[in-house]
């Protein structure tokens, strides 16, 4: 059965900035500065490819009819999230958004909107994200040997 670590984020790592790690994710424009989840990242090497885990705890979730996958803004801390859910348990939704993102669904259920249908995989949702957005870096990407 899946978790949401079967769900990677594939990228590089542009650099390191104290506690915040600007991630370049794979087949997108985007430059997301996230939180870093697994203590020193000094090690992290610059501009290569790397595997991780993006997670966001959700203050609000709608499930909407139609739209893009997107995280918003292209640039710096997500805030807004949305793409269909790949899985999902009690308390978690791995959203595809252009990239996978685990999202830990908000304490209240006042802050779950149904208003297009119930949260289920494959139904379009959008995500409006607390700051502090974190990236677990699992394992550099294969490297092609020379």
């Amino acid at each position: 059965m899946p978790t949401p670590q079967d769900f990677p984020a594939r990228g590089r790592i542009k650099e390191v900035r104290g506690d915040t790690i600007v991630f370049l994710p794979s087949t997108t424009n985007y430059e997301l500065h996230l939180k870093n989840a697994n203590g020193d990242a000094k090690s992290f090497p610059n501009d290569r490819p790397v595997a991780a885990t993006l997670r966001a705890t959700a203050r609000k979730v709608w499930t909407v009819p139609s739209g893009g996958n997107f995280v918003a803004p292209i640039f710096g801390p997500p805030r807004t999230i949305q793409g269909r859910v790949k899985w999902m348990d009690e308390r978690t939704l791995v959203v595809q958004a252009g990239l996978d993102f685990v999202i830990d669904m908000p304490s209240s259920d006042d802050a779950i909107d149904l208003a297009n249908g119930p949260i289920e995989v494959g139904r379009m949702v959008n995500v409006t994200a607390f700051p502090g957005a974190t990236i677990e870096v699992r394992v550099p990407a294969a490297t092609p040997s020379v």
